[in-house]
């Protein structure tokens, strides 16, 4: 089960191969993609949480990263370069990135530049982050009669939910919610966004400050649920978040999952 979903541009085997390993490892899902062209596409078309660019590839770099900046969906990927012989692109692609892997590459050094990275992996991927949750929902319309109806996900700017009364794309509501475990309810004000056969998609529009920080908050703590146990392990060691992952574990329901990419989009 992927936690996060990055993109891969590179022609290089050994490249490929190593990242491939490492990023499995830590249950990202990898795109790869070996030209510009390509890569320019699927950031058109797809969300991705990491972005590594391997700076063999030349000029083409310089296109793949203003895809990126220009990306809606992608401007706050993490970036990655992966350093070529040639010192001038090294020292312009550090100030581009956030991150760089320095040549020659092992299964190890790979490993040491992706553990301080991967909290910020995580923080992008919570972004569009959808929790699968079955709560009561109640929608306010003006001068309207209250729909009453239930969560079907949830994420930090928006819900789904199951629905039979008629509502209109566009339309301005107010939603009222509560979270498991929060006793306080929670009133967004918010907008239809899209319809579906017995679902809508709602937005947040505005959010209490204190309100969007419980939710950021309750989404991490799921999100990180999720993440496999060898996995905690091996990338929190020694400040307590394994135990407290592995505590959290055992309380998770069993319907628990993350989202898919195909879901999200």
């Amino acid at each position: 089960m992927a936690i996060a979903f990055a993109l891969l541009v590179s022609d290089g085997p050994v490249t490929i191969g190593g990242f491939s390993l490492a990023l499995r490892e830590l249950s990202v899902s990898l795109e790869i993609c070996q030209e510009a062209s390509g890569a320019v596409r699927l950031l058109n078309r797809r969300k991705f949480d990491a972005v590594f660019l391997d700076l063999q590839l030349g000029q083409q770099c310089e296109l793949i990263l203003d895809a990126v900046n220009l990306s809606l969906s992608n401007r706050k990927a993490v970036t990655f370069a992966i350093t070529s012989s040639d010192v001038d692109a090294k020292a312009a692609f550090r100030r581009r990135t956030a991150f760089v892997f320095e040549r020659p590459l092992s299964p190890q050094s790979i490993r040491n530049t992706l553990k301080p990275a991967y909290g910020l992996i995580l923080r992008e991927r919570q972004r569009y982050f959808r929790c699968p949750i079955s709560n009561p929902v109640t929608i306010l319309r003006r001068n309207m009669p209250d729909v009453r109806c239930r969560t079907v996900n949830i994420s930090e700017g928006g819900m789904a939910v199951s629905a039979v009364v008629p509502l209109h794309a566009g339309e301005d509501v107010q939603v009222q919610f509560t979270l498991p475990d929060h006793k306080e309810p929670f009133l967004a004000k918010s907008t239809i966004r899209w319809l579906k056969t017995g679902r809508v998609g709602v937005r947040f529009v505005s959010l209490p400050l204190e309100r969007k920080s419980e939710l950021q908050e309750w989404l991490s703590r799921k999100l990180e649920e999720a993440i496999p146990e060898s996995v905690a392990r091996q990338y929190h060691q020694g400040d307590g978040t394994a135990r407290t992952h592995q505590a959290r574990q055992r309380r998770r329901p069993a319907h628990y999952r993350v989202a898919s990419e195909k879901e999200i989009n």
